[in-house]
């Protein structure tokens, strides 16, 4: 089997900018290594619990809408999800735990936004949810997935939540359900 491997070598600087040059190289992986990913048209028979922040919630309900609709279009039923409110992105990791410990649900998906501009304590409400987040994960042994905004304004939240930048609830919705059929499917005896 062939795998591509994209790495980056040297550095230049051309009109004042650091430039690093792209050099694609070819590795080769033996047939007897086992290679396992996740599937995204297997979305059926899963169950998500979705935990969301109201704080921002003019960037969270488009995260949420974003999220919900990728779910959908991988064949993941309505009644296969349930979203929770929560006050803001420092509560999320308290519920996700709570949640994936029930067993009832293959991956959660924490969403929320924080925003520096918004608040004065925003590095610690951002490393609590990401911390909190993957000890919920670590915890339980059930995904749980980073889907909260971090941005430096509002103008970069409203960008990732359904503007220029894509819907980032939507690509956490993926890894989620990309998450739950690599445990699901492949990893659980």
């Amino acid at each position: 089997m062939d795998v591509w491997l994209a790495s980056y070598q040297g550095a230049s600087e051309h009109g004042g900018f650091l430039h690093t040059r792209r050099v694609s190289q070819r590795l080769q992986v033996s047939a007897a290594v086992k290679e396992v990913t996740g599937s995204l048209v297997k979305g059926a028979g899963l169950r998500f619990g979705v935990v969301v922040g109201r704080f921002n919630e003019i960037i969270t309900k488009p995260l949420l809408a974003g999220a919900l609709d990728a779910f959908y279009k991988h064949q993941v039923r309505e009644e296969d999800i349930d979203v929770t409110w929560v006050p803001g992105s420092f509560e999320i990791p308290v519920v996700a735990q709570q949640l994936a410990m029930s067993k009832k649900y293959h991956a959660i998906l924490c969403i929320g936004a924080v925003v520096r501009g918004a608040t004065t304590h925003y590095d610690a409400v951002a490393n609590s949810a990401a911390s909190g987040i993957m000890s919920a994960s670590l915890k339980s042994n059930v995904p749980c997935i980073f889907g909260v905004l971090t941005t430096e304004n509002m103008e970069q939240a409203i960008d990732r939540a359904g503007g220029k930048a894509g819907n980032k609830g939507a690509e956490a919705a993926i890894t989620a359900l990309e998450m739950a059929s690599l445990i699901q499917h492949h990893l659980v005896d």
